[in-house]
């Protein structure tokens, strides 16, 4: 399995759920480096960080340092994720599923800010782990809790300091960096644990979805099962990149 290193974008499109127009940013890279910096200068200890998945199977699993705190998933858009992604929509709907309320989810108004909300995400639902310090994250984080997904993320749309964080970063990285203008077709979410649940956190879905049970130890490998069906889905693409947020040495 075949795994490219590339700027982590999300789609430039204008989202239906849109109010208002929203500044498109330049997207941050797919790279843990990068990815690090733009945590810490946030706020987060340097003993959590982002580390490459470089495979999905048992053995390239047991590369990554544990315990694994989040899962998240670059993958390209293609006809195949946005069919799966409205079945999928339209059987929640029909069906239901349990959520639960300790889930910080949020949706994206930004566009080419699925880098940054994939690592809120991921943050946001460990803060009993992470022992962030005082600042924007934490600040943002703390005004969002009572908030429904929507309003969350159009207080991130506020947050110059997390912002600007981004806009720095993302001048950073080994691959030349693109305008916010051009056109992209990438996205990344976020697999977490929560309450023995296994949940992706998309910005760009209805809801979380719940993938069945998990635990703080699986968190890995049940996310890695969800990513090969990702793959799957578009079995001629080897653009999809795989990363963790997890304890450093």
């Amino acid at each position: 399995m075949h795994f490219s290193e590339f700027t982590a974008a999300c789609e430039n499109l204008r989202f239906k759920e849109l109010t208002m127009a929203t500044d498109a940013l330049i997207p941050l890279e797919s790279n843990p480096e990068v990815m690090n910096k733009f945590l810490q200068k946030l706020g987060v200890p340097t003993q959590w960080g982002v580390v490459d998945v470089m495979g999905l199977e048992p053995e390239m699993l047991s590369w990554v340092p544990r315990p694994v705190l989040a899962v998240m998933l670059l993958f390209p858009v293609s006809d195949a994720y946005e069919a799966h992604k409205q079945k999928e929509e339209d059987d929640i709907l029909s069906k239901g599923q349990v959520l639960s309320n300790d889930v910080f989810y949020m949706k994206q108004n930004i566009s080419n800010a699925c880098g940054t909300i994939a690592l809120v995400h991921s943050v946001a639902n460990n803060t009993d782990k992470i022992g962030l310090s005082n600042g924007h994250l934490k600040t943002f984080l703390e005004e969002a809790k009572p908030l429904d997904a929507v309003s969350r993320g159009k207080l991130l749309e506020k947050s110059e300091g997390i912002i600007n964080a981004h806009k720095e970063l993302a001048q950073e990285g080994q691959t030349n960096t693109p305008s916010a203008e051009e056109p992209v077709n990438h996205h990344f979410i976020t697999f977490v644990h929560s309450n023995g649940v296994l949940y992706e956190l998309d910005g760009r879905k209805a809801f979380p979805i719940n993938h069945g049970p998990t635990t703080t130890d699986t968190l890995l490998e049940d996310s890695a099962k969800i990513c090969k069906e990702f793959m799957a889905r578009d079995p001629n693409e080897v653009r999809f990149t795989i990363v963790a947020l997890t304890a450093q040495d």
